[in-house]
């Protein structure tokens, strides 16, 4: 049975594991990683899961060009299935291109209804936050990703051109 958990550095081995389905250089959204964390190493990779877990403290300085997230991975056992974050506010980037939610799933664990039951948990998350409404994107041709975020109510506001391509933006009201 899958849950959201706290990134780990327990799940080191797994997390390596999953990077390599992607490739090494590819983006996995939600996962919050930066180019300079290093996650080859256990000290790194424990260093940046306990960065990930500090954005979340609303009283501690954030990044330049970051803003306070909650991120959690979604996880079996030992096994890490993907990952998925809440942006508490947006900055211009996100509002343009990003938006409130990221995530992600591991190739070998998708078709499995992953993306959406960690959505939808998140989204509960954000009405507990106090959000009314979130700002969720993904890429015209990301058709499983389109049909996750509408079965979790987004509403599409429109497509445009943003600093990292194309990307469609939704809207889901909780």
């Amino acid at each position: 049975m899958p849950e959201l958990i706290a990134p780990s550095p327990h799940l080191h081995s797994s997390w390596l594991d999953a990077q390599a389905e992607w490739g090494v250089d590819a983006h996995m959204d939600g996962a919050g990683l930066g180019s300079a964390d290093d996650v080859e190493t256990p000290g790194g990779f424990e260093a940046w899961t306990a960065r990930l877990r500090r954005q979340a403290d609303r009283t501690a300085a954030v990044e330049d060009g970051r803003v306070h997230a909650t991120y959690w991975w979604i996880a079996e056992g030992d096994t890490y299935l993907g990952a998925i974050d809440l942006r508490h506010y947006l900055n211009a980037f996100l509002l343009d291109a990003g938006g409130h939610i990221g995530y992600s799933v591991r190739p070998s664990a998708r078709r499995r209804g992953l993306a959406g039951w960690a959505l939808d948990r998140v989204l509960y998350e954000a009405r507990l936050m106090g959000m009314d409404r979130v700002l969720l994107t993904c890429d015209p041709g990301n058709e499983p990703s389109q049909r996750t975020i509408e079965r979790s109510g987004g509403v599409l506001e429109d497509v445009r051109e943003t600093l990292i391509g194309p990307k469609r933006r939704y809207w889901v009201t909780l």
